[in-house]
This record gives C-alpha cells, structure tokens and sequence, in this order.
C-alpha cells in the first residue's frame, strides 16, 4: 500500500542539502539518513509529534515534556480550542492551548522552540523529516489511518486505546508493526503499574488455585443518556475548526455538537462506547496472566437504548475462550453503566465492591484489584495471611511514556506494544461488534476474521472508508 503523503527514506530536500554541504568540503546527513528510519542516537532528543490536542492530547503532552531529552515540536488537531470545563478534562485544549502549553514549557527551561500547528495532520506528515515519533490521541476512528501512515514513513508510534476502530484495522496495524520493527506503545497505562504485574504474578503462580473466571466492571454510560436517535439538524461550526478532517474515514455528515467534543464515544461510527473505551484498561490483566487471544463466542447485551449507530448506557456480556495452545480456558463477565457482579462468598459480610474493578475466581479464593492501582487483593482475608507471595517475574516500568521513550532509544519493544495491543483491541472490538448487532452471539473463526454465520457483521469487522482514506 502506498500512503499519499509518504515520503522515500531519504527526501530531496536532505539529498541537496547534504549535497551542498559536501560541495564545501563537509557531508552532514541528517541522523534518520544515517541510521535508517526510525533511528534515534542515544544522545539525542526524542522529537515528538502530538496528533489530537484534544483533553487525552493535552494530558499526553504533559506527561511527555516531564522526560528529559524529550522534545515536542508539532501539534495537529482539526480544532484550535475546545473549553473542556464540563468533561472530567476540566481544562483547556485544542492545537492553541496545546501549543501555548508546549512552548511555556520551552520558554521555563530557557529555550525558545515554536511549536509548528497544522490542522490537517497529513500536512504535518509531509514536514516530519526530523520527527522521530507520533503521538496519537484522536478520535478511535482514526486511530489506524493514523498509526499506518507513521509506521510506512518509519515514526515510532505511540497511540491511545482502543487502538483501532474495528478489528482487520487491528490486524492490519499489527502486521505493519511486525514489518517496519518501529517502536511502539498503546496508551493502556495500567499496563505499566506495579500493580497488575503483582497481580499477573500471583495469578500464573496460583496463589488462589486455577482460575477459569474472571469479571471485570466499570462504571461508565453514554456520555448523552437520552439519544434516541442521530442529532438532528446542524450546529454553528466553532471558529477555526475543521470538520471534514475530524470526520476523516467515515462517511460526511452535518456538523452537530452532541459530536465533539469527548461524546463522540456515544457514536458508533467514531467511538466504541464504554466497552471500547475502558477494555483496554480492565480486561488487560486476565489477557496478559493467561495469553488469551481468540475466544469461542462473545455475547454482550445492551442495558438501555442503543441501535446500530448509537452505543449503550450499560452493558453485560460473556467471553469464553477454550485451551488453545498457551491460551488457557477462561470465561470473562463484562459490566458497565453501574451494573456488577453478585457479591462473592469469600467476601467478608459488608464489603462493598469498588466502583471498577476486576475479580478473578480461583479454586482457593479469589482476588479483586481495583482500577486505580490494580494490586490483587486476595480474600478470604483469612486466606490472605498465609498465602506464599511469589517473586516478582516481570520487569517492573519506569513509567508509561518513559517505557515508549526508553524503546526507542533501545531499539527493544516495551510490553505495551501494538502486537500485544491490537490483541487485546481485538477481544475487546469483539465484544462491541455483538453490541453493533443487537447483541448477537458471535461464534468467531480467528483465522478468517469471520463471526460464523453472520455475513451482515463482515461491515463491521471491516468498515467502509470515504475515497481518500483508504488503508
């Protein structure tokens, strides 16, 4: 596939410039030139592209500038401000107060870098010769167009989950992944704590027995609880925004603000509702502990109105995977909207399940890890006293971003890498593609990418793009 903006490994603008510093007796190559893409000397800064300035944008570039030799030299979003006081951001965003962020970090440390803004982040693509990685933070829907073209123009890629919108996007990212050697990271940042390594340690160690059940649950709805259909009608555009480059691959519509900004996570053709924005994050450690890859069947029910346009206020739903190879036989509850599991009996009488959390069953009891900083909590508490803790097996994170930075310069991919996540997008897409079909049971074949019998799921699995944005 050849991307419209892509550029060969060394550009014209490089091939004069070194030709003319070797006509006056000196040959400087640009350091991408000199060590193939994706190269980064160990002694330069990381340059970063911020792509979605959004409020995860924003918050992503601020845990960026806290690294050292990290550098920040372009933002692209369609939009220029969004006053994110209402959404649990509560702040600021858009390419502007991004911008204005970056450069006020430049400015305290004594250095008066400007920040390049474009609204279409194709053009920034085109001026990225010296961008050693991107940083994606858009809406899911464009997360793979994104992720391919960086990964073909040879940028390391760090982008936020789910990390695709459907489930070949998820294939196909991985593929160009395996294919380029190029680093890369999900923003699953859960991933990167003490906690879930604790927990996957106790859990293949069988500190509470063989677990063949796992329920996880979080408590977020649709952003808009009353949809009963499509916005109707058309909003004033806010000045300086670019609608036809937010919509991206999917087919045009009229501007409305129950669209942008954060409650397009209601909208199928742009979000994957609660299940797509939290299965990344709660279902992380049972994939991880067990190697769960392809399940059986998926069933997941809406709880409340939904159609095939619009996500769910809740959800529940069944995953059930059998022994296959290093996959071991688990059956996992999905909840979310408020709803959760019947209280366990090795809980002691009283206890209140937390908010969100995950809860794996054992033969010898159970632990639940929460979903702030997932370390097992194994109960009965009785049990807990004499339970053996097993040594740490896996290499502890420094920090999430530090670990994509760190990859980088190492040339060694870190555990949150798009391999590991596109597998478990592609779990967690599954749950959403029953929900896509009314909840529909989809009894899946891995290997053809096909639910059994359902040839009206292939539109899903697989979405149409607008001409221009084909993958």
């Amino acid at each position: 596939m050849t991307m419209k903006n892509e550029k060969p490994p060394v550009s014209r603008r490089d091939f004069v410039k070194a030709a003319a510093l070797s006509g006056a007796g000196m040959m400087i190559v640009p350091r991408h030139v000199i060590g193939g893409p994706g190269y980064t000397a160990p002694s330069d800064k990381v340059n970063l592209a911020i792509i979605g300035a959004g409020g995860k944008g924003k918050q992503n570039a601020q845990d960026f500038l806290k690294l050292e030799n990290v550098n920040i030299a372009a933002v692209a979003d369609p939009a220029y401000y969004w006053n994110l006081a209402d959404f649990y951001y509560r702040s600021e965003a858009g390419r502007g107060p991004v911008t204005a962020l970056i450069e006020a970090h430049n400015d305290a440390k004594g250095e008066s870098k400007r920040v390049a803004q474009y609204t279409d982040f194709r053009k920034l693509m085109e001026n990225a010769a010296d961008i050693d990685g991107v940083v994606i933070s858009t809406p899911d829907h464009t997360h793979a167009y994104i992720a391919l073209m960086a990964l073909k123009m040879g940028k390391h890629v760090y982008c936020e989950k789910p990390l695709t919108h459907n489930i070949w996007e998820a294939r196909e990212v991985a593929k160009v992944t395996r294919e380029t050697g190029l680093m890369t990271q999900m923003g699953n940042m859960g991933h990167s704590a003490d906690g879930i390594r604790e927990t996957v340690e106790y859990l293949r160690a069988g500190v509470i027995g063989e677990v063949k059940e796992c329920h996880a649950w979080v408590p977020a709805g649709r952003w808009l609880p009353g949809l009963r259909g499509l916005p109707q009608g058309q909003s004033t555009m806010p000045i300086g925004f670019d609608w036809d480059q937010w919509i991206g691959p999917r087919e045009m519509v009229p501007f409305h603000r129950d669209y942008v900004p954060v409650t397009w996570r209601d909208f199928w053709d742009y979000g994957c509702g609660a299940l797509g924005d939290f299965g990344c994050h709660d279902l992380d450690a049972v994939t991880w502990a067990f190697d769960l890859k392809s399940p059986d069947t998926v069933q997941v029910f809406p709880a409340g109105y939904s159609d095939r346009k619009i996500a769910p206020y809740g959800e529940i739903g069944y995953f059930n995977f059998s022994q296959k190879g290093q996959q071991k036989a688990m059956k996992i509850t999905w909840y979310s909207g408020g709803l959760r599991p019947d209280l366990h009996p090795a809980l002691p009488k009283g206890y209140v399940y937390p908010a969100r959390a995950s809860m794996f069953v054992g033969t010898k009891g159970i632990i639940i890890n929460d979903g702030s900083n997932r370390k097992p909590q194994v109960f009965p508490e009785s049990f807990r006293n004499n339970i053996k803790v097993p040594k740490p097996s896996l290499t502890r994170s420094k920090g999430h971003f530090q670990d994509w930075i760190d990859a980088i310069r190492n040339k060694e991919q870190s555990s949150a890498n798009f391999e590991y996540g596109s597998r478990l997008t592609e779990i967690t897409l599954l749950g959403v593609l029953s929900l896509r079909l009314g909840g529909k049971l989809i009894e899946w074949d891995y290997d053809n990418m096909k639910a059994k019998g359902i040839p009206d799921a292939d539109q899903y699995i697989k979405e149409p793009v607008r001409s221009g944005w084909e993958m």
